[in-house]
């Protein structure tokens, strides 16, 4: 996998950046911000998309790493969804 992604750095860098600007939106982003500061995070997580491409192509497991962090969400997006659905009932 990791030679994959070695070859497809273009590929790389864009699963990257949504696998952190989507923890970034769940995570981090509490209210809505004016566009221009809009503008500058999301620059900033381009920058920082980045450096995690030259991380990734040096052998740390960034996309793995990404991936097990998003899956995490996702499990707890459904548990909460469970719990709601029992409290109703």
């Amino acid at each position: 996998m990791t030679e994959w992604f070695r070859e497809h750095p273009f590929i790389t860098y864009l699963i990257i950046f949504v696998l952190i600007t989507y923890v970034y939106n769940r995570v981090f982003k509490t209210r809505r911000l004016p566009i221009l500061k809009e503008a500058i995070i999301y620059l900033m997580l381009a920058l920082g998309a980045g450096m995690l491409l030259l991380f990734q192509l040096g052998a740390l497991p960034i996309i793995p790493s990404l991936s097990v962090a998003v899956a995490m969400m996702f499990l707890v997006k459904i548990r909460y969804f469970i719990q709601g659905r029992a409290k109703k009932q």
